[in-house]
């Protein structure tokens, strides 16, 4: 796919949008920022960055993208910390603290350089703020996860690196923690013109289902986008497809992929298909991370998709549905609460059986799906995609420049 550029997104976003972009941009021509994250490949920061970056670039940053590297004891403990800071029942040792910050000391030299800003994105790389002294430009730490009920034993070793840094960013006002250091709040977005979101042709439409196995015509689909990670809950979504396959015919479709810092997901996926129990009418899908037309395609098959997170720092497979039109049900937890309004942009359920009822009412009444799928289109547009994200980080970033050091 070619890449994009700003004017490339003015139909979408509008033309005040990307001329604001501009402005913001003239202001911090030549500023220096480096985003360190921990996989080049799968789950939504990577994702994010692969298409933030250039339009940073574009906008006047000279800006740069590393990716930490690590073992496996390194990735399990990060693991541990990420299922921690959502607040589920984890056990740190000490050599689980030793690998990481033996990490952060291996990683050094993703910091040796100068840059204006330095943007630590989640847990994984946090420990390279032990070296934040020998650095004369800001550091940002952006926490894409949800860390209200994050379990002491993590939150106590990591909130010091945190401390570390200049500013602290979470993607909303409710995630605030008590941090010594400026706190910003501002959600993820989608890409709209990505093949993940982009329209599709008929031909890539019905080849795409073809290599994957899926009836284009079939009975209705509900659909659900993740990796398989247990705070994702794809067991519960089966038993309330159970449910709902007790009233009509339907079909659904597990997809989710993996990352190379999550170790879970090979476990969690013999959990979904031990569930599953080989149910014909129960389609599993383990994409390789840069899956995204099928990924795209899926949610233009779906008649109804579900997102039935535990937790959720945002949910990023929510808003690609919601941008497509399609009507979603989600548990309102994290910033699925502030995508999926309850009957305004998609429905929320909490538990199996509201998720089985309101998936139900969906599949009997294709027009209320219709009616919430256009308005959360809009509300997507307006808030949570690319070109709003970008302005909102050039805001934030001529926000930093500005204070004092």
């Amino acid at each position: 796919m070619p890449v994009l550029e700003l004017k490339d997104y003015e139909n979408v976003a509008g033309s005040a949008v990307i001329k604001e972009i501009r402005e913001l941009g003239e202001k911090l021509e030549g500023y220096s920022v480096l985003h360190i994250n921990s996989t080049k490949l799968g789950g939504g920061v990577a994702e994010i960055l692969h298409t933030l970056a250039p339009l940073m670039q574009e906008a006047g940053l000279l800006v740069r993208w590393s990716v930490l590297e690590g073992n496996p004891d390194f990735f399990n403990a990060t693991k541990q910390f990420h299922n921690g800071l959502h607040g589920q029942p984890v056990k740190i040792t000490g050599d689980m603290m030793e690998s990481y910050l033996a990490t952060a000391r291996k990683n050094r030299q993703l910091v040796a350089e100068e840059n204006d800003l330095v943007i630590i994105h989640d847990q994984q790389p946090l420990g390279l703020t032990a070296f934040r002294s020998e650095s004369g430009g800001r550091w940002l730490w952006y926490c894409h996860i949800d860390p209200r009920y994050a379990v002491p034993a993590v939150w106590y070793f990591l909130a010091p690196m945190a401390s570390a840094c200049d500013v602290s960013v979470f993607h909303l006002p409710e995630y605030a923690r008590n941090l010594p250091v400026l706190q910003y709040f501002m959600p993820p977005a989608i890409a709209p013109l990505s093949d993940k979101n982009r329209d599709v042709s008929q031909e890539e439409y019905y080849s795409v289902l073809k290599k994957l196995g899926i009836d284009p015509e079939g009975p209705p689909v509900i659909l659900q986008v993740s990796r398989f990670d247990r705070l994702k809950d794809p067991v519960g979504l089966i038993q309330a497809f159970k449910l709902v396959r007790k009233n009509r015919e339907c079909r659904l479709i597990l997809a989710g992929g993996s990352a190379d810092d999550d170790p879970e997901g090979a476990a969690v996926l013999d959990d979904v298909r031990l569930e599953a129990d080989n149910d014909p009418d129960i389609t599993i899908l383990a994409l390789p991370p840069d899956a995204n037309l099928a990924i795209n395609v899926l949610q233009r098959r779906a008649d109804v998709v579900a997102q039935k997170s535990l937790r959720e720092g945002f949910g990023l497979t929510a808003t690609e549905a919601l941008w497509k039109g399609k009507p979603v049900v989600a548990t309102p937890t994290g910033g699925l609460a502030h995508q999926v309004l309850d009957e305004k942009t998609g429905l929320s359920a909490k538990t199996v059986e509201e998720t089985a009822a309101q998936v139900d009412r969906l599949l009997a009444d294709p027009e209320l799906g219709r009616r919430l799928g256009a308005k959360g289109r809009e509300h997507v547009r307006l808030n949570y995609i690319l070109p709003v994200y970008l302005r909102n980080w050039l805001k934030l970033i001529n926000l930093i420049n500005s204070r004092p050091r």
